[in-house]
């Protein structure tokens, strides 16, 4: 067994602590048009800790998943993605950002990361998850049951993004 196999993956809420940890893979994992400011990372840590998980390996935050809530359907906001407008009992959450640096890639830690994210918005009891990505994560979304519902209006990054959505009920 090699010493990778024998690391423990363990999936988290974020903590206060884990801020600089999110924002170097954040920064790592997008474009700098694209990747969440320090400021938008420590506002989603700090008013929705519920909804941002983190994965760790051997006591190195590896991976993240952060969102927000809201009752609206229209997740194009960009103000929406600084918490202007969050809700935390809002019947949808909204997925901001998935990031796994590149080095934990291909271990299943995304996979991971989406199930319990999928697990702890129905205790939430949230109705549905829902999220943006580029053209080529459809599919990544798609085996996680998530549904296409179109092009977005969203230009952010100056990207073409896509309005995934899974029913939790």
């Amino acid at each position: 067994m090699s010493g990778r196999d024998e690391q423990v993956l363990v999936i988290r809420n974020v903590e206060q602590r884990d801020l600089d940890a999110c924002f170097e893979t954040e920064s790592r994992c997008f474009l700098p048009s694209e990747a969440a400011s320090r400021e938008n990372i420590a506002r989603r840590i700090e008013l929705f800790p519920e909804g941002f998980l983190v994965a760790e390996l051997d006591g190195r935050v590896v991976a993240h998943v952060n969102s927000g809530s809201t009752g609206k359907d229209d997740i194009t906001d960009e103000a929406f993605k600084a918490m202007v407008g969050h809700d935390s009992g809002g019947a949808n959450i909204v997925i901001f950002c998935l990031a796994v640096l590149p080095e934990f890639r291909r271990r299943g830690i995304a996979r991971r990361l989406l199930l319990r994210f999928f697990e702890e918005s129905k205790e939430l009891g949230k109705r549905r998850i829902m999220l943006l990505c580029k053209t080529d994560l459809i599919p990544f979304y798609r085996n996680f049951g998530y549904a296409y519902a179109g092009e977005s209006a969203s230009t952010h990054g100056g990207f073409t993004w896509h309005e995934m959505v899974l029913a939790l009920a």
